[in-house]
């Protein structure tokens, strides 16, 4: 019996140890390609977004499908981020376990609170500032203290992949030169900076139409709870005409494995806000905290001129054209043109023809819900009680209030006795004097239907789930409200209009809040919650 017993441990010693070998000769790799068939380099810099003056010129290639040949619309956006876990600390100073995505690439920019989306000449860097199994030698942060995510700008100047290195096998065969940047990564660096390293909400992600999107997700494993072998996937929520492969729902598509590396594709979609999480066990992973934002830029922020004409140009191209032959039209021509024009300068959330979608800000707030004791199971044992499930700390950006004006990234210690900064959003809405907000609004709740109330500064409601309130015939449905609603998988755009500045002055203070008394509290503490400021700057 002893023997038999020794035997069993040794087997599972050696299988672990082969799991270890295998995710490491498994080598995570990221994939941002500096020219594609949509995106010849040969045809346009894809390092940068070209202005658009009409549709794509396409025509039959040598294998015989359509392919450009002029004016060329988009360019070629990357990110990369890892699937692990962490911790996050709620308004009233608890410590709460996440399972959770972090960062691996756009690291200066997500400490400055900017989505970490990034063209292939930043993507494809090597990480100068990160040295293999000690990250934190450089840029003047002392060894063996990584703080994880975000970084002040001024101590990490870096927003490429992590890891990325030389493939020195390659250049020792003669097969490439140096660098030699073809996707290889440093394992240990990976896991330096994402394990423990998750973030609520997950990494912000923002593309402009046209472009092609490679999202390589590394699954570094959860180390609070080595005794699961979760997988993970990226499902963007609402996605219209999403490839099954890449959709993330793991039934119809592939899932990712601790040690393994995945690049997801997608060419961007109509504008609008969209969201993402994780679609294993969604009810489980989207309540521990894996959901994240991504939004996507109109074409109308790269037109020069009468903004109507512009969207008549649109109509030439079949992949957007937009008319009453279409009831699925998201986005069908203003009934009235009002000579509105773009110099370039300005900024808008859909291609509206009319200029009325016109912001000089904009702010993502992801609304979302944790169970503190379904958080606590899941960082001890399993199965946890669905059915009991009952949110009560009400979060915007991953923070209840004070915390969502408390400005920067919010850092908390985890179990390896550093601290992470889980928490990179603040939820203060500064709205410049004579501006507008655009409020990026969605809700991830899995048990709770969320209100969000403006008291002083009317809500105007221009979208729902990444469409234009618009109808067929061209008339604009917006309207005004001072409270909206929304659903877990829901988003809407408001705009916060203080554009009136006899009645809006600086140092204005305002009240972004829930009406639902019972979310306005952080658990058992009360006066707190869904809850956030709006000042006039």
């Amino acid at each position: 019996m002893v023997n038999r017993r020794i035997s069993g441990i040794c087997f599972v010693i050696a299988l672990m140890s082969f799991a270890s070998l295998t995710a490491s000769a498994q080598s995570f790799q990221v994939q941002c390609p500096t020219s594609t068939v949509t995106h010849p380099s040969t045809l346009h810099d894809n390092n940068s977004e070209p202005i658009y003056a009409g549709p794509t010129n396409l025509a039959p290639n040598s294998q015989g499908f359509l392919a450009p040949t002029a004016n060329v619309n988009g360019a070629i956006k990357c990110q990369q981020i890892s699937g692990g876990d962490g911790f996050a600390t709620m308004a009233d100073g608890s410590q709460t376990y996440l399972f959770a995505f972090g960062p691996l690439s756009g690291l200066k920019d997500m400490a400055d609170g900017k989505p970490g989306t990034q063209f292939p000449n930043v993507f494809n860097t090597a990480s100068t500032g990160l040295k293999p199994g000690d990250p934190a030698t450089a840029n003047g942060i002392v060894p063996g203290t990584w703080p994880g995510f975000p970084l002040p700008t001024n101590a990490l100047p870096y927003n490429g992949a992590v890891g990325l290195a030389p493939d020195a096998d390659a250049i020792a065969g003669g097969l490439c030169t140096a660098p030699c940047l073809d996707g290889h990564v440093d394992p240990r660096q990976v896991m330096d900076v994402g394990v423990m390293n998750g973030n609520i909400p997950a990494p912000l992600m923002a593309i402009d139409e046209d472009d092609e999107f490679f999202l390589t997700l590394t699954n570094v494993g959860m180390v609070m709870r080595p005794d699961l072998f979760e997988q993970h996937t990226v499902h963007f929520h609402g996605y219209p005409n999403a490839s099954a492969f890449y959709d993330g729902v793991p039934d119809a598509s592939v899932a990712i494995n601790i040690g393994g590396s995945f690049t997801y594709y997608y060419l961007a979609p109509d504008a609008g806000t969209y969201f993402w999480h994780c679609h294993i066990t969604p009810p489980e992973h989207l309540q521990m905290g894996m959901v994240g934002q991504i939004y996507v830029r109109p074409r109308q922020n790269r037109w020069n001129g009468d903004l109507y004409a512009g969207l008549t140009a649109q109509q030439g191209d079949l992949r957007t054209r937009c008319d009453s032959r279409d009831i699925l039209c998201s986005n069908p021509l203003p009934r009235v043109e009002t000579g509105a024009s773009n110099d370039g300068s300005k900024k808008y959330a859909y291609n509206d023809g009319d200029g009325s979608t016109r912001y000089d800000v904009e702010y993502p707030l992801q609304i979302h819900g944790f169970d503190p004791n379904f958080h606590f199971v899941g960082m001890t044992f399993n199965p946890e009680a669905f059915v009991d499930m009952k949110d009560k700390y009400f979060l915007l950006n991953g923070r209840s209030y004070p915390d969502t004006v408390t400005p920067g990234p919010l850092a908390t210690q985890a179990t390896d006795g550093a601290m992470h900064f889980s928490q990179p959003l603040p939820s203060i809405i500064n709205i410049p004097a004579g501006g507008r907000a655009l409020l990026r609004i969605s809700d991830l709740d899995v048990t709770e239907y969320q209100t969000l109330a403006s008291l002083g500064i009317p809500m105007q409601v221009i979208a729902l789930n990444a469409k234009l309130l618009r109808d067929q015939a061209g008339n604009n449905l917006y309207y005004k409200t001072n409270s909206i609603t929304l659903g877990g998988g829901e988003s809407l755009d408001v705009i916060l209009d203080a554009s009136d500045t006899s009645r809006y002055h600086t140092g204005d203070v305002y009240y972004l809040y829930t009406p639902n008394l019972d979310h306005l509290s952080n658990d058992a503490e009360n006066f707190g919650g869904l809850m956030t400021e709006v000042r006039i700057n």
